[in-house]
């Protein structure tokens, strides 16, 4: 079968060699629809975000940018707007059939962490040719928190597929119609299933939060730690509106709750290219189960990182500003998400990185 490949077939990859690390893997590594990618001991910081390009390695060109290393074995602190290269623990040897492409797991994404995969040859960001051997690496660059990071800590993943297996609008119409993948509102089917923006919650003002721009460290091993509001700012509306300011970062909701069923997958994108003045950050997967009933979620809220560019930019409740891409699965997963495994946002709405109290 063509299409996105399930945790139990990534477990054949592994045990086949076909994807295999410096160290053992560890519980959780493996999700529904994809593979946790952990950091290894070593991080580059480099002058400036780069690709290899064809014909060369991300070590020559790490020879050419690189300003100096940092053994991260004891925790080290990348940070704010610089740009690292850390080595992965997880290499491939993919079948000439199986390509992937990796993301930001959204925790990374809720801390403005931008974080990309890179591999020996890349000609772009987080997409990895079929029949790749080779090594993996992560470029980190946070934009809003400077964070401390150790070996093993996991903020990005990847996704393995066979063939193209995006379903086309009218596919996607016909399963809404037998599944709802979204809550009451009639679906916005259009490249994808369009999803809007959340400015009147039903019980009060409270829309988002907007990263302050002065705040301390951030220790990725420390959960529910940190006071959001040494972090966060509240952004508040009665008027269904708000200003996005420029440069600045904003934890914002969906007001669509959304459902991925268990024979399928999802990765948010944008909606429109065109729409230069903000941008929904769209480092996302969306696992089968996410938002589904018998895996726990009676849909789930897509929580929407934004950030504004040039210009200040009016957003208000209802606009379009993101869309579902949805993918058939390979074989149903042995596990979904929210199913008896550690999934951190099944039936979620507004909410930070697992980070903060």
């Amino acid at each position: 079968m063509t299409g996105v490949l399930a945790s139990q077939q990534l477990q054949s990859l592994m045990s086949e060699g076909k994807i295999t690390a410096d160290t053992p893997f560890v519980e959780g590594q493996v999700q529904p629809a994809s593979l946790d990618l952990r950091l290894g001991a070593k991080a580059y910081r480099v002058r400036a975000s780069f690709l290899a390009g064809q014909g060369r390695s991300v070590t020559e060109r790490l020879n050419e940018f690189e300003m100096h290393q940092i053994d991260i074995r004891q925790g080290a602190v990348l940070e704010k707007n610089c740009v690292y290269v850390v080595e992965l623990q997880e290499s491939l040897a993919l079948p000439e059939n199986t390509r992937a492409v990796a993301n930001a797991k959204s925790s990374t994404g809720r801390l403005d962490l931008l974080t990309r995969t890179i591999t020996d040859g890349g000609e772009e960001f987080d997409r990895i040719p079929a029949g790749y051997t080779g090594p993996l690496y992560a470029e980190i660059c946070p934009r809003s928190f400077s964070v401390l990071v150790r070996p093993g800590m996991r903020l990005n993943q990847i996704r393995f597929r066979d063939e193209q297996a995006q379903l086309s609008d009218d596919e996607l119409r016909r399963l809404h119609a037998k599944i709802p993948l979204v809550d009451g509102a009639e679906a916005l089917i259009n490249e994808g299933l369009g999803f809007s923006v959340d400015l009147k919650p039903a019980s009060s003002d409270l829309v988002g939060y907007r990263a302050k721009p002065h705040t301390g460290v951030i220790d990725l091993d420390k959960l529910g730690h940190y006071a959001p509001a040494d972090y966060w700012e509240e952004v508040r509306t009665a008027e269904g509106q708000i200003i996005l300011d420029p440069g600045a970062f904003y934890i914002l909701v969906s007001n669509e709750a959304v459902c991925i069923p268990p024979e399928y997958a999802a990765e948010m994108a944008p909606y429109l290219a065109m729409v230069g003045e903000f941008r929904v950050h769209y480092a996302g997967f969306f696992d089968p189960g996410f938002g589904y009933a018998e895996a726990g979620g009676a849909g789930s809220r897509g929580v929407l990182e934004v950030r504004c560019h040039e210009s200040p930019f009016v957003l208000e409740h209802g606009q379009v500003v993101g869309r579902l891409v949805y993918e058939k699965m390979s074989e149903r997963p042995a596990e979904l998400y929210g199913e008896r495994i550690a999934s951190n946002y099944q039936g979620q709405g507004l909410k930070l990185s697992k980070h903060f109290k």
